[in-house]
């Protein structure tokens, strides 16, 4: 690709600052923005096809019993190859705590210590030889173009920090960040696969585990078998929406105007891969409300304050009312498919593409326990900041 005329670059750099020999440089060097939290702060590395990806989580009180085993289960339920309804790549997603943990001196309990943790999960069953006859070519619906005309280079092995892959690394934060929730549970669901809606009335928690999908409607994770079975034989692929739900988040979390709960939450599940759009509860249905439809009216009871609906998803003025805080995320389809797909290569030509390797047809029922993750490390930091400034 034909790097900017040097007269542009300058005209948008008058300083130089972004030299990489420049000690006040603002370049790449200096904003890699792989971290994100404030008090509860979560930095994720490596790549796909990489020795191993994980993360450091910095910022996590001390006295926390925290085992391989807690993280684990987080990581079993995103784990790829568990269905004909996943990417068949066998990853076994074994989390190694390398740091921030020891065993207590009076209880034998191992322990959080109140410095950095460092969770390593290595990659055991990276293919990159199915990328090799695209090395050169932008697959459509992927960051290889992007990252191309950003950084000058890309992992062209199943996109490097781009993939899905990366969210491994988040559950495994997310999990600490469950810890530090003092009564607080967060639970996800997949509540539409391509048109198809759940009906919200047979919704139970209950099933999610006894079905493929993640799904809390019993009969519509039957039609989905037979639904996405279909897709995926064709080589296609088919988005989803998941719901996220946290119960138990007491009233006042969440700062005004900048530091805003729900626009905090909105980022983190944005910045999920594949991630399309983010909605808090009534979201976009809201629209269609009049002002009486969505006031969340109020009445005093024996335990005191109580809402009679929650269509502003446990949210208002950016602090939580201590209604359930609600989130829902919008999945793209897959966008590796077999179907052929035209595009063009690094040198400018028109060409056309076809992805081989394993995918998910659907990679929104992964992606349950990725949203989990993300509300729970923002929950987290702002229970964190919240104590920090008005204590309790």
């Amino acid at each position: 690709m034909r790097a900017a005329p040097a007269w542009l670059a300058q005209a948008f750099d008058p300083w130089n600052l972004a030299r990489y020999d420049n000690p006040h440089s603002c370049g790449k060097y200096k904003m890699s923005h792989n971290t994100f939290g404030h008090l509860f702060r979560v930095t994720t590395f490596g790549e796909s096809h990489g020795i191993a990806i994980g993360c450091v989580v910095d910022g996590c009180p001390p006295l926390l019993a925290l085992t391989n085993e807690d993280i684990q289960l987080d990581l079993d339920r995103r784990r790829p190859g568990q269905s004909r309804f996943t990417t068949q790549r066998q990853e076994p997603d074994a989390v190694k705590i390398l740091s921030g943990v020891m065993a207590h001196p009076e209880t034998g309990v191992q322990v959080t210590t109140g410095t950095p943790i460092a969770l390593l999960i290595e990659n055991t069953d990276q293919r990159s030889k199915d990328y090799s006859e695209i090395k050169d070519k932008f697959r459509p619906g992927h960051a290889d173009f992007t990252y191309e005309a950003k950084y000058g280079l890309r992992d062209y092995r199943g996109g490097g920090r781009s993939s899905a892959r990366e969210t491994a690394s988040r559950v495994a934060a997310g999990a600490i960040a469950r810890k530090i929730l003092p009564g607080v549970t967060v639970r996800g669901a997949l509540v539409q696969m391509g048109p198809h809606k759940i009906d919200r009335a047979k919704w139970d928690w209950d099933e999610i585990a006894r079905n493929p999908f993640n799904c809390p409607d019993k009969d519509k994770a039957a039609f989905f078998e037979g639904y996405l079975d279909g897709i995926r034989k064709s080589g296609s692929s088919i988005g989803a929406v998941i719901e996220v739900i946290a119960e138990g988040v007491p009233a006042g979390w969440g700062a005004p105007i900048y530091a805003k709960l729900d626009a905090e939450l909105a980022a983190a599940l944005m910045s999920i891969n594949a991630v399309m759009g983010v909605e808090i509860g009534a979201g976009f249905g809201a629209a269609e409300l009049t002002g009486e439809e969505n006031a969340d009216e109020m009445r005093t009871g024996n335990n005191g304050t109580r809402f009679l609906s929650n269509h502003a998803g446990g949210v208002l003025g950016g602090i939580s009312t201590g209604q359930p805080v609600v989130a829902r995320f919008a999945v793209k389809p897959t966008s590796s498919i077999l179907s052929p797909r035209q595009t063009v290569d690094r040198s400018g030509h028109d060409t056309d593409i076809m992805t081989k390797g394993r995918h998910d047809p659907c990679v929104g029922i992964r992606a349950v326990p990725v949203g989990e993750a993300m509300m729970a490390c923002v929950l987290a930091d702002h229970f964190l900041r919240h104590r920090g400034q008005v204590g309790g």
